[in-house]
C-alpha cells in the first residue's frame, strides 16, 4: 500500500489531500505512480502538467525516477512562491 499526500494547490485542485492506493503491477518509480493519476483524467491532468512539480517519497525529495516500494508515503506538491 502506497500514502500519497497532496500539497497546497494540488491538494485544493484535487479536492483531497491523502489516499492510499495498492502499489500497481508495473508502477515501479515516481513518474509511472504520476502516470497513473494523471490517467484519470480532469483535474488529476495537472500531475502530468504542472511545471516543476515536487516529489518527496518518505519524506526525502526525490526524482521522477526514484524507484517505489510498497509502504513509502509519496508526496506531490507544486512549487512555491512567496511574496
Amino acid at each position: 500500500m502506497l500514502k500519497i499526500l497532496y500539497f497546497a494547490g494540488l491538494r485544493e485542485r484535487l479536492g483531497q489531500g491523502s489516499e492510499e492506493l495498492e502499489l500497481p503491477a508495473g508502477v515501479g518509480d515516481v513518474a509511472a505512480l504520476r502516470d497513473l493519476l494523471a490517467a484519470r483524467g480532469g483535474a488529476w491532468e495537472s500531475l502530468a502538467t504542472l511545471r516543476n512539480l515536487r516529489y518527496a517519497v518518505n519524506q526525502q525529495m526525490a526524482r521522477p525516477d526514484s524507484p517505489l516500494r510498497a509502504g513509502d508515503e509519496v508526496a506531490f506538491f507544486p512549487p512555491v512562491t512567496g511574496g
